[in-house]
């Protein structure tokens, strides 16, 4: 009876009905009330930067909803629920959190869960790679608080990034979990969805909690940029995660590669399998642990690699346009500073470069405030001559002096406020007052910039996004110094758990047997 009217309640609410129902013992079934909350970022710790609260761009409140078009204000899922949104608040990859903005940003956000309690539900939509200043595992320790305003009641669903961390106390004190299974992460929204659709058929069937959750730390530690799922064995081994989560019995199946930028304990490949069926839960989790495992050894870079210096000669030679360098060291998709100026400093100094009839090449991005005041001062078609980068991450080369002139000028972006584009030489250098990654066509046409015609462009980036996979007509990642080296062996590594593979390419197999994760009940 009781699934019944969780049913009718759908139904009608579907319908634009949104009062409660009443059962024929005169009771009122709700709609479920559902929160929501999350804050996500990747943070290197290898980076000298530091991530403040307005990087955030915290979102609050209704406004929350602006993330999630499966739940924009006709969907169905909309109507299955009151929902209650707190903070939710998204940040560029970069470095470590300060305390003082992770404290405001969780502090907030227990505050509006307070206003409005009880819950059904809460929807956890975060990362799962935030570093915090002194302080290990920030989305466990945020969820524990959250726990305890919420109450142990309350079904909290977690929806993660593949390269996020799935630490013990993140996994006791969640009831449904779930990850990205597509690198790049074209399946971001439908992973995000996955997790609310999880949530409301839980509440709705009367179900609540999975009896069983399923953890198997696995000990590789690798960056996406060898773990795509683009390319075997990523590709094959993220290709068994759907059919194992359809097993009746079970209700999400999962796999996390894990953020290979920052020194934790808890940075490490994790699988997690809920559902309510012990023995396929404990099977299907080893089974996936253990293929991982086993093609350890075979995860490479997805494209070729080689020197900056290697990758300057060959896209030169190239008769194919535009052939994309990733300047991947100093990525700040992955957590990169963003205003390392090693690699400019070396295409600049190319004798290729020097004329104007050279080969075209766009850089983006490096960051610097000063040379953007400059830039606007000068106007479009004025000659500049300051310095720029280097103001946070100096380590690898000093701020460049570029001189050129000003071929464009745009205010207003979200990420870098005020962008301009100099030319020096052949080169064209996009120089933002913030640091900005330039992964849509749109970001480089908006500067009046033609990337399918240009010779050569140089993104400070990783694997490619789709948008500038598909613009290609050739690629190489360059091996570069920065925050997000991927030569992760030559890292400061102190306090991740050894043994671990690529570390210790000869370590014994490790014990993949599941582990059961106590329920949320149980805290």
């Amino acid at each position: 009876m009781k699934k019944i009217l969780f049913s009718l309640v759908s139904l009608l609410s579907a319908l634009g009905c949104s009062q409660p129902i009443n059962d024929q013992d005169g009771g009122k079934n709700e709609l479920p009330r559902i929160a929501i909350a999350g804050l996500a970022i990747e943070s290197s710790t290898f980076s000298p930067a530091l991530t403040l609260e307005d990087a955030f761009h915290a979102r609050v409140a209704d406004d929350v909803f602006s993330f999630y078009p499966f739940l924009s204000p006709d969907s169905l899922n909309r109507r299955r629920a009151n929902w209650i949104p707190t903070i939710r608040g998204h940040a560029l990859p970069g470095g470590i959190v300060t305390r003082e903005a992770y404290e405001s940003l969780v502090t907030k956000t227990l505050e509006l869960l307070k206003k409005n309690l009880p819950y059904d539900g809460l929807f956890f939509d975060i990362h799962g790679a935030m570093s915090v200043v002194d302080l290990d595992d920030p989305e466990g320790d945020f969820i524990v608080r959250i726990r305890e305003v919420v109450g142990k009641k309350t079904l909290i669903s977690t929806s993660m990034d593949l390269h996020g961390n799935v630490s013990w106390r993140l996994a006791q004190n969640t009831d449904l979990i779930t990850c990205y299974r597509m690198a790049p992460h074209e399946d971001a929204l439908e992973s995000k969805k996955r997790a609310v659709d999880n949530l409301l058929s839980r509440i709705e069937s009367g179900k609540g909690k999975p009896a069983y959750k399923a953890w198997i730390p696995v000990p590789i530690l690798l960056p996406g940029e060898k773990t795509s799922t683009r390319i075997e064995p990523g590709k094959s081994l993220y290709a068994k995660v759907a059919p194992a989560s359809i097993q009746k019995g079970i209700v999400d199946a999962a796999i996390w590669v894990g953020y290979a930028w920052a020194d934790e304990p808890r940075n490490h490949a994790v699988v997690m399998v809920t559902g309510d069926d012990k023995g396929k839960v404990i099977s299907t989790a080893e089974q996936l642990a253990n293929s991982f495992w086993k093609v350890r050894s075979e995860f490479a870079f997805i494209a070729p690699t080689g020197s900056l210096s290697e990758s300057l000669d060959m896209a030169i030679a190239s008769n194919k346009h535009p052939f994309i360098i990733s300047d991947m060291g100093d990525n700040p998709t992955a957590g990169g500073a963003g205003d390392v100026t090693w690699t400019l400093k070396e295409i600049l100094a190319r004798p290729e470069f020097k004329s104007e009839s050279g080969p075209s090449l766009i850089y983006a991005s490096l960051p610097g405030p000063e040379f953007v005041v400059k830039a606007v001062e000068a106007g479009v078609g004025g000659k500049v001559d300051e310095y720029a980068g280097a103001a946070i991450d100096a380590r690898f080369a000093p701020p460049i002096k570029l001189s050129g002139t000003v071929e464009a000028i745009e205010h207003g972006d979200q990420h870098a406020e005020t962008e301009v584009v100099v030319k020096i030489g052949s080169v064209y250098v996009i120089v933002t007052k913030k640091r900005k990654p330039y992964h849509k066509e749109i970001d480089f046409t908006r500067l009046g910039l033609n990337p399918r015609k240009t010779d050569i462009v140089v993104v400070k980036i990783g694997y490619l996004v789709p948008e500038l996979y598909d613009m290609r007509a050739d690629w190489i990642m360059a091996l570069t110094p920065g925050g997000v080296d991927q030569d992760l062996e030559r890292l400061n590594f102190e306090r991740i758990k050894r043994p671990m593979f690529p570390f210790d390419k000869d370590m014994e197999d490790p014990d993949l047997r599941a582990q059961l994760v106590p329920s949320s009940d149980d805290i």
